[in-house]
């Protein structure tokens, strides 16, 4: 991935080693504003002085914390609208839980690698979260969304190669293996993508020792978090509180019990997993709470539609002071078409987490296809656009389902009449072959910097008129169908096809006794 470079970004952290080292990252990505501060009043001082578009903020800072920053951040008309990153240590899922309500753009969870991080980065930057959506639970995390964790790596610091040996062998059926002769090449390897999970790290060492490497572990984010067992023949006092003051979390004393060493290795990658697996927790209830926020945007998009049928028809009869039985029907269509809009976005969610059963059954498209068109001349009266269709020409049966072939169509027939030019046609086919190809076509195109991601999820509904398009090519793929998009500026038309499963008969011949 890559930072715009017109981005201004601000680091607010209390260490000024671990805001250089993001700071780097950040340039590494392609960022060229960046800011830094050292608590949250400093960071509300820089934000009434300057432009900021996003905030990567420790949790844990003095006065105010990361998630009073946000608090004051989301409540704040002028700030309110700022991509904000949580980078936090906190384990408590409540504590997430308050963020996402605040509107948290995205949580990194210590350590973090620098591929996780450009990643999160990305993420918060594409779709960011900015204000209160319906809030997840505790235990609201879709499998789908569950991350699958790596093997666990263990690095082993030693000078001495029968002990790096020893060691090696004692662990490599359980995890994965790096080794270091001296502290330069262990500090190489924990500034990678990918750190070691643990570190068996022997004291005395010629160029440098495993206290000083420990040292400069902490000074860098990859690796300030990863737990150190010194290996060491020094048993006396000062070096145990010494070792202790840099983060290690067990002394082990030389010769090696590898029995007991096991155990205690084990112990820690225990809790090394546990952490891995919040990151991923935590990454679910994020995007739980981006697809809630989607399902929303969309559903409101597609409920104007239904909504702006049922006014022009009431208007109408109150006009005329005439109250036909076709108008009826037609309102009850149109009520009926925003019912099922909202029921849809409940269908929407168990698709995108993996609980929704598909049991496909014949359906007839062209029956869809001719109610369809009738609403939609009625719901877009007011610029007289005009419609041509085969359907029911030769029978289009899919084998699909009735209720997301309807919602399917339903979104890309307003679509096409939504962005339509007034007084133009619209024009719906069918064809077959080995599937069903629906084809919709309409006189005006599709913004050119909207076409290449026109049926990604986290296209901005408020700057198109094209809402709806993620949904139809969800409804599309989960009935075994596909979806496409195709813009002529030379003609002025933006036709989109639609290819579903024929439903074909299977005739079984008797078989003559």
């Amino acid at each position: 991935m890559s930072i715009s470079i017109a981005t201004n970004l601000l680091v607010v952290d209390a260490s000024e080693s671990v805001r250089k080292a993001i700071i780097q990252k950040l340039r590494a990505l392609g960022a060229q504003r960046c800011l830094e501060a050292e608590n949250g009043i400093e960071a509300l001082d820089i934000l009434k002085q300057q432009t900021v578009d996003v905030i990567l903020c420790d949790s844990d800072l003095l006065q105010i914390s990361g998630l009073e920053l946000l608090k004051m951040i989301r409540t704040d008309a002028k700030l309110c609208s700022i991509t904000f990153i949580l980078i936090t240590n906190e384990s408590n899922r409540d504590y997430l839980l308050e963020a996402i309500k605040y509107g948290v753009s995205d949580v990194l969870v210590k350590p973090y690698t620098f591929d996780c991080f450009g990643d999160h980065i990305e993420k918060a930057i594409k779709n960011p979260l900015k204000t209160a959506v319906p809030l997840v639970t505790k235990n609201d995390i879709p499998e789908i969304f569950t991350k699958k964790i790596d093997p666990l790596t263990l690095l082993i610091v030693d000078n001495e190669p029968d002990c790096l040996e020893l060691l090696s062998k004692a662990f490599q059926d359980e995890y994965r293996i790096l080794t270091a002769e001296n502290g330069t090449k262990a500090l190489e390897i924990c500034a990678t993508n990918k750190p070691p999970d643990l570190v068996l790290l022997s004291v005395i060492m010629p160029d440098m020792d495993g206290f000083e490497v420990a040292r400069r572990m902490r000074e860098q984010p990859n690796s300030q978090y990863i737990p150190v067992i010194f290996i060491t023949r020094l048993n006396d006092n000062a070096s145990l509180v010494k070792g202790l003051d840099l983060g290690a979390v067990e002394f082990v004393t030389k010769p090696v019990d590898i029995q007991i060493l096991k155990f205690q290795v084990r112990n820690f990658m225990y809790h090394v997993k546990l952490h891995k697996q919040l990151q991923g927790d935590y990454d679910a209830m994020i995007e739980n709470a981006r697809l809630r926020d989607v399902i929303e945007k969309i559903t409101c998009h597609d409920l104007k539609v239904p909504l702006m049928g049922i006014v022009h028809l009431a208007e109408t009869m109150l006009k005329s002071g005439v109250f036909n039985a076709k108008q009826l029907l037609m309102i009850e269509e149109i009520a009926l078409q925003a019912a099922q809009t909202i029921n849809l976005s409940i269908e929407i969610y168990k698709i995108e987490t993996g609980n929704f059963r598909f049991n496909p059954q014949p359906v007839n498209i062209d029956t869809i296809l001719q109610r369809l068109i009738e609403t939609a001349r009625e719901t877009f009266h007011s610029i007289r656009l005009e419609f041509l269709s085969d359907a029911g020409k030769t029978p289009s049966i899919v084998l699909g389902d009735a209720t997301l072939c309807y919602s399917l169509f339903h979104n890309l027939i307003n679509n096409a009449c939504e962005y339509a030019n007034a007084k133009s046609c619209v024009t719906i086919s069918t064809s077959h072959a080995d599937s069903i190809k629906i084809t919709i076509t309409n006189e005006g195109v599709v913004e050119p910097k909207f076409r290449k991601n026109f049926f990604e999820k986290y296209l901005d509904t408020i700057s198109t008129k094209w809402g709806g398009s993620y949904s139809a090519k969800l409804l599309a793929e989960v009935q075994q169908g596909c979806i496409a998009l195709d813009v002529s500026d030379e003609d002025n038309l933006t036709t989109v096809t639609v290819y579903l499963p024929k439903f074909v008969t299977v005739c079984v011949e008797d078989n003559p006794s």
